[in-house]
């Protein structure tokens, strides 16, 4: 048998260090995160916001986000289930869907810091390239600086991240950005049409396939549109079902907590047993002690 060189020793074992534990679940990438949350040292503590973009199988969250040395605290925040609220009853996880809790969350978080007046962002999208800028008057704020903050996604052209990006820009956040990650992006000519991504601010793309699939195969098209159907939803009324929501969150985007069915708390109580005080513990204590002594006697 050939020499083989042990390299690692018990020395590489001594000083092996253990990564961080949510690397080690996959769950967060720490060379964007150290750069996404690392501050200036002459910004004097000043927090450094993102916007944070996250999906699951039913629902897209978008947080306006800030560190500290305690962990990530939230300014504000919005989820894709809070839309019906607004008229968006379906496709809750779609490109358009996530436009519009972007422009949700945006449009919170504004009116949080008391910005919503001063910038109003674009009211009615059209689907060309635009960055918030400073307002002209004197002595007027800046604008709401936010970085985007993807997480594990991948960025690839046309993605749902880039959806809420655009709505969060579009509801007056500051966010540095260019067009070429949006649908409609040309590679080679390096032009962006603002038609298509106007069509997919406007679902125009989930309009269009409705009606591709109603023609070639309407047995699915019943199966996978069911719910828009039971709503009386065609293809030619999403438009204005999102052209009334962007209004409709303008108006109104602070947070409304849904009707409890139940009391939760009091649910939970049922099947939690109530926690003792010291005093209540050694008095059974001091039951169960006096018993034993009883039962021995006997």
């Amino acid at each position: 048998m050939p020499f083989v060189k042990k390299i690692k020793t018990d020395a590489y074992f001594s000083r092996f260090q253990v990564k961080y534990r949510r690397r080690r679940e996959g769950k967060t990438d720490y060379y964007a995160r150290k750069r996404l949350v690392t501050q200036a040292k002459n910004k004097y503590n000043a927090p450094k916001y993102r916007l944070v973009v996250r999906f699951t199988n039913r629902e897209v969250i978008v947080q306006v986000v800030y560190a500290r040395l305690q962990g990530d605290f939230v300014l504000a925040a919005a989820r894709s289930k809070e839309l019906p609220r607004y008229g968006i009853n379906h496709g809750l996880t779609n490109w358009t869907a996530a436009y519009a809790t972007g422009l949700l969350c945006a449009r919170r978080a504004l009116t949080k810091l008391g910005l919503a007046d001063k910038y109003q962002g674009v009211a009615e999208p059209d689907g060309t390239f635009s960055v918030t800028e400073v307002l002209d008057d004197e002595g007027a704020p800046r604008p709401f600086k936010a970085y985007l903050d993807v997480g594990l996604r991948r960025t690839s052209t046309g993605s749902r991240v880039f959806g809420a990006m655009k709505g969060a820009s579009d509801g007056g956040v500051f966010i540095p950005h260019n067009e070429k990650r949006f649908p409609g992006y040309d590679a080679e000519s390096k032009e962006l049409d603002a038609e298509v991504l106007k069509k997919y601010i406007f679902g125009g793309h989930v309009a269009e396939y409705m009606e591709s699939l109603e023609e070639e195969d309407d047995e699915r098209f019943k199966k996978q549109f069911s719910t828009y159907l039971a709503d009386g939803v065609g293809s030619e009324d999403i438009e204005e079902i999102y052209t009334n929501a962007y209004a409709a969150i303008r108006e109104d985007p602070s947070f409304k907590p849904t009707e409890k069915t139940k009391d939760w708390k009091a649910e939970s109580k049922t099947y939690r047993p109530a926690r003792l005080t010291l005093t209540q513990r050694k008095e059974k204590i001091a039951a169960r002690i006096e018993e034993f002594q009883a039962g021995g006697e006997d």
